[in-house]
């Protein structure tokens, strides 16, 4: 089979639907139109300004977002990363205990939660 020409034919077809939507959509609007008469032109609206939209309550929130803001992102990621290097200080025996301790504190601070060998395995 010729695949050099199958793309052509391809991004032809966008093209190709919206041709047919448009001419369905215009003998449609004639036949409306022909059906029902000329809506009569609207009044000039009123000198007030309409009012400004209440801010909600909450309007920073993102409960529906798809996905994480990116700046979340790169700290789950560093965290990870951090986490994986102290369980390895974590499995290592030669490694001192006071080394890791505080390296565990420091990565409390970062974290905001209280961290040892276990809970690392959350990240």
């Amino acid at each position: 089979m010729r695949y050099w020409l199958l793309f052509p034919v391809l991004s032809l077809l966008p093209v190709f639907a919206l041709a047919q939507e448009s001419g369905e959509a215009a003998p449609a609007a004639a036949q409306a139109g022909a059906e029902t008469p000329a809506p009569a032109p609207e009044a000039t609206p009123a000198a007030t300004p309409p009012a400004p939209p209440t801010p909600a309550a909450n309007w920073r929130d993102t409960t529906g977002y798809l996905y994480p803001a990116i700046a979340t992102t790169v700290a789950a990621a560093q965290n990870m990363a951090y986490a994986m290097q102290l369980r390895d200080y974590c499995a290592n025996p030669k490694v001192p205990d006071d080394f890791v301790r505080a390296r565990l504190d420091r990565f409390a601070r970062i974290t905001g939660r209280e961290e040892t060998c276990q809970s690392l395995l959350d990240y």
